[in-house]
């Protein structure tokens, strides 16, 4: 299950309201918490959590999206 949008590479450069918009949908949709959305694409959960910090969005963990 691989995602064109979800790599390394690709988040570094990515408006940080885009890659929002795609991580919750995708942790909506797919993902059972943010971990195994992290293990199944191989990527930096730190890298994500700090640019979706930085527009002022938080992982919450009990609804299993950045609010």
């Amino acid at each position: 299950m691989r995602c064109f949008l979800l790599d390394k590479d690709s988040i570094i450069n990515m408006d940080p309201n885009i890659l929002l918009s795609l991580i919750n949908t995708k942790l909506r949709d797919e993902f059972k918490d943010l971990k195994d959305l992290i293990s199944t694409y191989d990527l930096d959960e730190k890298v994500i959590v700090e640019k979706l910090m930085n527009i002022g969005y938080k992982y919450n963990e009990s609804k299993n999206q950045f609010l």
